[in-house]
């Protein structure tokens, strides 16, 4: 079996529920089935969301050590459980291992869960939103997205993110909730949680008969299907 590479830190606690969650969903009986995996977590990484908005690319160079710390480790493929340091991912694959875009791994996931054509609502960082790397992927299956309004970012969704990386997980989790429902009453009929650190606070995958698309789950679905075919 390949070696997992995981490129963490991006907050250290979502890349330990990557962890977790890889562990949980693997169709393993016995320690030996595990998919080899190397964590690298280094919450040193700056700010992507800052950076993207400044445009400045400062978390490049450590993207960069963090892949090839991960190749000397004998890693063969590498997962990123951030959405939001998938900006650089065309520059991170040029050097040369096998990396699943986990926006990629949602859009499996909307497939599996048998979500056709449908409006589906996109949270996540505002930088990533900005980005409209859903908007633009999913699209492009068909998808239509819809994002939260300015005020919903800017009140909730951005405010949440922030306070689960303080581990106020209570109080994140009613912001996401009142965001998650505006999306609803918008016409979603699955919702991404489209930064890693939002399925640290919402916990459920339904809400009011809606998807809740966890993309932790997605990511390590998807490894765990590239590593064990």
């Amino acid at each position: 079996m390949k070696k997992l590479g995981v490129l963490g830190g991006m907050g250290p606690a979502a890349s330990a529920e990557f962890m977790v969650r890889l562990t949980a969903l693997t169709p393993a009986s016995t320690d030996q089935e595990h998919i080899p995996t190397i964590l690298w977590s280094d919450p040193r990484v700056p700010d992507r969301n800052t950076s993207i908005q400044n445009n400045d690319n400062l978390p490049l160079l450590w993207l960069h050590n963090g892949i090839r710390g991960l190749q000397a480790a004998g890693c063969e493929h590498i997962v990123i459980p951030c959405n939001t340091a998938h900006y650089w991912y065309d520059e991170l694959v040029k050097l040369g291992t096998p990396i699943t875009h986990i926006v990629d791994s949602v859009a499996e996931e909307l497939y599996q869960i048998n979500v056709k054509k449908e409006t589906i609502g996109v949270l996540g960082t505002q930088a990533t939103i900005n980005w409209g790397v859903y908007q633009t992927k999913l699209s492009a299956h068909g998808w239509h997205c819809i994002i939260p309004s300015t005020i919903d970012m800017t009140t909730y969704v951005q405010p949440g993110i922030d306070l689960v990386k303080g581990n106020h997980l209570e109080l994140a989790h009613s912001l996401f909730m009142i965001a998650i429902n505006n999306l609803v009453l918008r016409g979603a009929k699955a919702i991404v949680l489209g930064c890693t650190e939002i399925p640290l606070a919402v916990r459920e995958d339904h809400y009011q008969g809606v998807f809740l698309i966890n993309s932790i789950d997605s990511l390590a679905k998807a490894a765990i299907k590239e590593l064990t075919k």
